[in-house]
Protein backbone atom coordinates (compact mmCIF):
# COMPACT_ATOMS: atom_id res chain seq x y z
CA UNK A 1 0.00 0.00 0.00
CA UNK A 2 1.30 3.48 -0.87
CA UNK A 3 2.46 5.60 2.06
CA UNK A 4 2.35 9.38 2.24
CA UNK A 5 3.75 12.04 4.47
CA UNK A 6 1.03 13.86 6.41
CA UNK A 7 0.53 16.20 9.33
CA UNK A 8 -2.42 16.08 11.70
CA UNK A 9 -3.21 19.18 13.74
CA UNK A 10 -5.06 18.35 16.96
CA UNK A 11 -6.74 20.82 19.33
CA UNK A 12 -7.69 19.45 22.76
CA UNK A 13 -10.18 21.43 24.84
CA UNK A 14 -11.34 18.63 27.14
CA UNK A 15 -8.69 17.22 29.50
CA UNK A 16 -10.83 14.13 30.08
CA UNK A 17 -10.16 13.06 26.47
CA UNK A 18 -6.37 13.01 26.84
CA UNK A 19 -6.19 9.39 28.00
CA UNK A 20 -8.21 8.15 25.00
CA UNK A 21 -6.18 10.41 22.67
CA UNK A 22 -2.89 8.99 23.95
CA UNK A 23 -4.23 5.44 23.57
CA UNK A 24 -5.06 6.15 19.91
CA UNK A 25 -1.62 7.63 19.30
CA UNK A 26 -0.07 4.53 20.88
CA UNK A 27 -2.11 2.29 18.55
CA UNK A 28 -0.84 4.22 15.51
CA UNK A 29 2.75 4.62 16.80
CA UNK A 30 4.36 2.69 13.91
CA UNK A 31 3.25 5.48 11.55
CA UNK A 32 4.21 8.47 13.72
CA UNK A 33 7.42 10.24 12.72
CA UNK A 34 7.17 12.89 15.42
CA UNK A 35 4.87 14.67 17.82
CA UNK A 36 4.94 18.20 19.21
CA UNK A 37 2.64 19.39 21.98
CA UNK A 38 2.03 22.99 23.00
CA UNK A 39 -0.14 23.64 26.05
CA UNK A 40 -1.95 26.98 26.20
CA UNK A 41 -3.22 27.13 29.76
CA UNK A 42 -4.50 30.71 29.40
CA UNK A 43 -6.98 29.64 26.73
CA UNK A 44 -7.56 26.10 27.97
CA UNK A 45 -6.49 24.51 24.69
CA UNK A 46 -3.62 22.14 23.97
CA UNK A 47 -2.19 22.00 20.45
CA UNK A 48 -0.62 18.79 19.18
CA UNK A 49 0.99 18.36 15.79
CA UNK A 50 1.75 14.89 14.44
CA UNK A 51 3.98 14.03 11.50
CA UNK A 52 3.06 10.70 9.87
CA UNK A 53 4.30 8.39 7.15
CA UNK A 54 1.33 6.12 6.45
CA UNK A 55 -1.19 4.92 3.87
CA UNK A 56 -4.04 7.40 3.26
CA UNK A 57 -6.61 5.07 4.83
CA UNK A 58 -4.57 5.01 8.07
CA UNK A 59 -4.18 8.81 8.04
CA UNK A 60 -7.90 9.30 7.52
CA UNK A 61 -8.84 6.69 10.13
CA UNK A 62 -6.64 8.25 12.80
CA UNK A 63 -7.81 11.78 12.03
CA UNK A 64 -11.46 10.67 12.14
CA UNK A 65 -11.07 8.77 15.42
CA UNK A 66 -9.31 11.73 17.02
CA UNK A 67 -12.00 14.14 15.84
CA UNK A 68 -14.74 11.99 17.37
CA UNK A 69 -13.28 12.31 20.86
CA UNK A 70 -15.19 14.81 23.04
CA UNK A 71 -13.57 18.25 22.96
CA UNK A 72 -11.00 17.24 20.35
CA UNK A 73 -10.68 18.66 16.83
CA UNK A 74 -8.36 17.11 14.25
CA UNK A 75 -7.45 17.96 10.67
CA UNK A 76 -5.05 16.10 8.38
CA UNK A 77 -3.08 17.70 5.58
CA UNK A 78 -0.96 16.04 2.92
CA UNK A 79 1.23 17.49 0.19
CA UNK A 80 0.03 17.54 -3.38
CA UNK A 81 0.97 14.30 -5.11
CA UNK A 82 3.89 14.29 -7.50
CA UNK A 83 5.15 11.25 -9.33
CA UNK A 84 7.44 9.23 -7.07
CA UNK A 85 6.11 10.76 -3.80
CA UNK A 86 4.87 7.50 -2.33
CA UNK A 87 6.65 4.48 -1.00
CA UNK A 88 5.38 0.94 -0.91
Amino acid sequence: MDCRIAAIAILVETPESVEALNALLHDYAPYVLGRMGIPNRDRGVNVICLALDAPMDIINALSGKLGRLPGVSAKAVTPKMKEGDTKK
